[in-house]
């Protein structure tokens, strides 16, 4: 094949793809929360532990309490920590709730205002 020929052959397939691919349309993809799965537990959570708050990072920042996590069979603390503020939300703490003769924890969420 002529070198011109086989440039030209390739300008058009490079031309041809572009032309394809231009009406294409790409999406990003979108974070779908999956809700924590519902546990029961026997043991009732101990009483919340003493965090040390400090100074935020930022002004405005929130901070997220501490909480007991079933883990292993047992109560595992998670420390608190800041978070930054969600404009039209505000922060609903974790709660352990009595429920069908057990322990049920409602994950902590942002909820809208």
């Amino acid at each position: 094949m002529k070198r011109s020929t086989l440039a030209t052959s390739a300008l058009f397939a490079l031309l041809a793809g572009a032309t394809l691919l231009g009406g294409c349309v790409v999406r990003g993809s979108v974070a779908v929360p999956v809700p924590a799965p519902v546990v029961y537990v026997n043991t009732a959570p101990p009483p919340p532990q003493v965090e040390v708050i400090g100074v935020p990072p930022q002004p405005g920042y929130v901070w997220i309490g501490g909480y007991w996590r079933w883990d292993g069979g047992r109560h595992v603390w998670v420390g608190g920590h800041w978070d930054a503020p969600r404009v039209g939300y505000r922060w609903v703490p974790h709660v352990w709730v009595r429920e069908g003769g057990g322990w049920r924890l409602h994950e902590g969420h942002w909820a809208r205002v």
